[in-house]
């Protein structure tokens, strides 16, 4: 039986690395719109905290239509959630454990720790 203890942390560090050389790291910034619309790390697709287990549990052609992006394999190894401070993050991760992304990972950090680091 999985429990919530499991949730791996990525860090900025970690994150930053997998940004710069992996073709197959999905980053969901779960924040609201108007968060989002502030600045975002590149790359990322936005999946609000509350649609995240609708959005994980729709076919892969569904998925696609609506972000832009191919929906990752239950064991994607690279897929990673932040929202602004850690815990929608956390959240968001959480539930993706439970429909069986077992390497989902949270960015605690968010984007707040992300804005700073980058200077932005």
């Amino acid at each position: 039986m999985a429990t919530s203890s499991v949730t791996k942390d990525i860090s900025y560090e970690d994150l930053k690395a997998l940004l710069g050389k992996s073709q197959n790291l999905l980053v969901v910034d779960v924040r609201t719109k108007e968060e989002v619309d502030k600045g975002q790390i590149k790359g990322s697709v936005h999946i609000p905290v509350d649609t995240v287990e609708a959005a994980f549990a729709m076919a892969p052609e569904e998925f696609k239509a609506k972000f832009g992006v191919t929906k990752p394999p239950q064991d994607a190894p690279e897929l990673v959630f932040h929202c602004q401070l850690g815990m929608r993050g956390l959240n968001a991760t959480n539930k993706a454990h439970q429909l069986g992304y077992v390497n989902a990972r949270n960015y605690a950090g968010g984007y707040k720790e992300w804005s700073e680091k980058e200077g932005k």
